[in-house]
């Protein structure tokens, strides 16, 4: 088997925006890069208009030269809104206003500043100066910054053999708000918090130490240190008795990604000083001694967990433990509910003309639950994450190099989309730092808030080098940790003005490994490379992933995998009983079952089914696919049913000159792949483009295998797909079998209202 790779305002009409005669273009900003501190000061202004007031900042430059781009932070007064925004990109989160520089009016010369186009708004409620003003993090009016006062004096509030917790009052705030805290020892930090208690570890029993805090403002002015504190740590030897176990370990909650647990206290001759909670053997949190719950978080879906909780006291002695308690965390989708999943090509902008807005405009974004941007490559020298690279790839199949070192930075990020192409109506300005796909994929989930992309790494041609970046501890933590900062942390190589650091974050919400094959000689792509431990590299790889991934903190990043329906390539790269400790869940392969290619290197000369669901008894190959036989590999291995989906073709894979042989072309012989829709993809159809481009074709269904294929008659072509029948027959399997949900591949082969999507969505309720 082979896969198929591959905000502003325009209200007040003309009578406020007369004298505004700039191109539409020139309305949103190009951020530059930031100045050093002190150089730039900003000057509020107001002109009042009766039922309006415009508010004006102008930028000015103090310093010996010139500014390469600002950005300008305020808030504004109480009761007041700004419904417009002139000569700069604003974005406003409540009262707060952020301003980036548009990009005529970013470079501010010595001693200039940017009228006449500094940056205004039209402000609604009562006039006033608004407030926190800063300009490339600096106090706008120039002057320093006055920091936070001193908390007050810390007092100890417990004290172990190995710990001592403080707490303090709050410090007054200075220019800005107060963030967090420093607990400082000779002269080091010790311990920080955003509360005004800390608990300081890693201490020496029986030892008298000094303490004292200070507060950090959001601009990371400290303030001065508070009056000392002396504490002394617990001498174990006063105190060799541990407390009682804590009693009645449960679980009070769960989700997908955590456990709530709760247990009744524990007794100690002396006190309780705090309960540990176990996962497993690992420390996973520790709560105070008077608290009875805990929440263990950054768990994997629909996976058993057991724990434990000691009780400990101030000389160290921990409990006996209470449990073992196991639970088995939700599944992503919820009880009784489905999950859609569905590729999005990053190629498909082209000759498909499918846009991220025809996931709109088709109904399949509401419909849909996550996207896997497809696809994202591999760089063949440094073994990381590649972007930011624009390299044709040859048209043939078989060689080696097809996808060797091969991106496309314009369509994901530097391409600006025009308003017929854009999911808002609202073309790109050319301008900005991010553009095409990317930035599509944002406005798409502003819209549909509940909607997840990941982006796929590999695919069919794009898999080259998984076996060389996964073969060592080394090479897989440096080519996850590069993975996470393109694609989680954004960090963009600079391409055609657009990209940089920063610039693609928020745009994915994980990560999908399409890894085909691993542990495979033959399986995958001409020239990919393999390695006899690959099997074992892949398990470690996606540890590492989920670990890299958790540590960027925030709402848990999705892992996921395309798995193969083939049972050898399964035994030979995917170790079922280990992979699904990391994966949130595993999209199975559901098509490819049988085809032909542009070079008729695979079964061009009989027809088959792609998709099937059950096995066909007339099945005249020497191996019998089927989606059910598929399944039965990892449920058989232990795998969780709600961790896996199924995956569906909206796409036909086609033969010509095709035999009738009494059964209307099934299992007959053949020439070679039919005609496809693109040139060099013999054999292959998107669904809405084989329905108006195969002429005089009758769609069968075949009801022993769940099979849909359409014949033009003796000597014609053949096509194998999935349509509304097959689709609902799938999805009521996947309820039978509580499956966590459906795959498409891929989204632009359905028809411009989306039938399949309706047809699959419908299923799965």
């Amino acid at each position: 088997m082979t896969r198929h790779q591959r905000r502003s305002f325009r209200g007040r009409a003309a009578a406020l925006l007369t004298f505004l005669l700039l191109p539409l273009a020139l309305l949103t900003g190009l951020p530059g890069s930031a100045q050093a501190a002190g150089t730039l000061t900003a000057t509020f202004s107001v002109q009042d208009n009766g039922s309006w007031w415009k508010g004006a900042y102008t930028i000015r430059n103090s310093g010996s030269a010139a500014v390469s781009g600002w950005q300008l932070e305020f808030d504004l007064p109480p009761g007041t809104t700004a419904v417009g925004h002139y000569y700069g990109d604003a974005t406003v989160t409540g009262n707060h206003v952020s301003v980036k520089n548009a990009h005529y009016n970013g470079n501010v010369p010595a001693g200039g500043s940017t009228d006449p186009f500094s940056y205004w708004f039209i402000g609604n409620g009562p006039v006033g100066t608004p407030t926190g003003c800063t300009v490339n993090g600096d106090k706008c009016d120039g002057s320093p910054d006055t920091p936070p006062g001193a908390p007050g004096t810390p007092k100890v509030t417990t004290a172990t053999a190995r710990s001592i917790s403080l707490q303090w009052t709050a410090a007054s705030a200075g220019d800005y708000p107060v963030t967090s805290y420093e607990v400082v020892r000779d002269g080091a930090t010790v311990a920080t918090s955003t509360t005004t208690s800390a608990t300081v570890t890693g201490l020496t029993p029986a030892t008298r130490y000094q303490f004292a805090v200070r507060a950090k403002d959001r601009r990371g002015n400290t303030g001065p240190l508070s009056p000392p504190v002396t504490a002394d740590t617990v001498d174990p030897a006063t105190d060799p008795q541990p407390p009682t176990a804590p009693g009645d370990l449960r679980s009070t909650g769960k989700t997908a990604t955590s456990v709530t647990l709760a247990w009744t206290k524990a007794t100690d001759n002396v006190g309780v000083a705090a309960y540990d909670v176990y996962r497993g053997g690992t420390l996973a949190r520790t709560v105070p001694a008077d608290t009875t719950t805990a929440v263990i978080d950054g768990l994997s879906p629909v996976t058993e967990y057991s724990f434990t909780v000691k009780a400990r006291d101030a000389a160290e002695n921990s409990s006996p433990a209470a449990g073992p308690l196991k639970v088995t965390t939700d599944d992503l989708a919820g009880s009784g509910n489905h999950l859609n999943v569905g590729y999005f090509v990053q190629w498909g902008i082209y000759g498909r003309q499918y846009f991220i807005k025809n996931l709109d405009t088709s109904g399949a974004a509401a419909k849909l639950d996550v996207v896997n941007y497809a696809f994202e490559n591999i760089d063949p020298k440094n073994l990381t994450c590649m972007a930011g690279v624009t390299k044709g790839t040859t048209t043939n199949p078989q060689d080696p190099d097809q996808g060797t070192g091969a991106g496309d930075a314009d369509a994901d990020y530097a391409r600006p989309m025009s308003a017929a192409q854009s999911v808002d109506g609202v073309a790109d300005d050319g301008w900005g730092k991010l553009r095409g796909n990317f930035n599509q994929i944002k406005k798409l989930k502003a819209k549909h808030p509940h909607l997840k992309f990941v982006v796929s790494l590999g695919g069919w041609t794009f898999s080259k080098f998984f076996s060389d970046a996964a073969a060592t501890p080394e090479s897989r933590e440096k080519f996850v940790r590069s993975c996470v900062d393109v694609w989680i942390k954004g960090n963009l190589p600079a391409y055609n003005g657009a990209g940089g650091p920063g610039t693609g974050a928020g745009v994915f919400d994980g990560v999908d490994i399409d890894w085909e094959w691993p542990g495979s000689p033959d399986g995958g792509h001409p020239g990919n490379h393999y390695n006899p431990k690959d099997k074992e590299n892949l398990t470690a790889l996606l540890a590492e992933f989920r670990k890299q991934l958790d540590a960027t903190g925030g709402e848990r990043k999705l892992l996921t995998a395309f798995t193969p329906a083939d049972p050898v390539k399964i035994e030979q790269g995917w170790d079922l009983t280990k992979i699904f400790d990391y994966l949130d869940f595993a999209n199975i392969q559901g098509y490819d079952f049988h085809g032909s290619g542009s070079d008729n290197s695979w079964e061009p000369n009989r027809t088959g089914h792609q998709g099937n669901l059950y096995t066909d008894t007339d099945d005249p190959y020497p191996t019998h696919f089927s989606v059910e036989s598929a399944l039965k590999v990892y449920t058989d291995a232990g795998v969780n049913p709600r961790k896996l989906t199924i995956g569906f073709p909206f796409y036909g894979r086609g033969w010509q000159s095709v035999e009738d042989g009494g059964k209307k072309g099934e299992w007959q012989s053949a020439k070679g792949a039919a005609p496809g829709q693109f040139a060099e993809e013999a054999g292959i159809r998107g669904y809405q483009n084989m329905l108006s481009s195969v002429p005089n074709m009758t769609v069968h269904h075949d009801e022993q295998s769940i099979s849909t294929y359409g014949y033009t008659g003796p000597g014609g072509q053949w096509w194998s797909f999935d349509d509304a029948w097959s689709i609902g027959k799938k999805t009521a399997y996947i309820k039978s079998k509580n499956l966590l949900g459906a795959m498409v591949w891929e989204m632009s082969g359905d028809t411009p209202d989306g039938r399949l999507m309706t047809a699959l969505d419908n299923g799965l309720r």
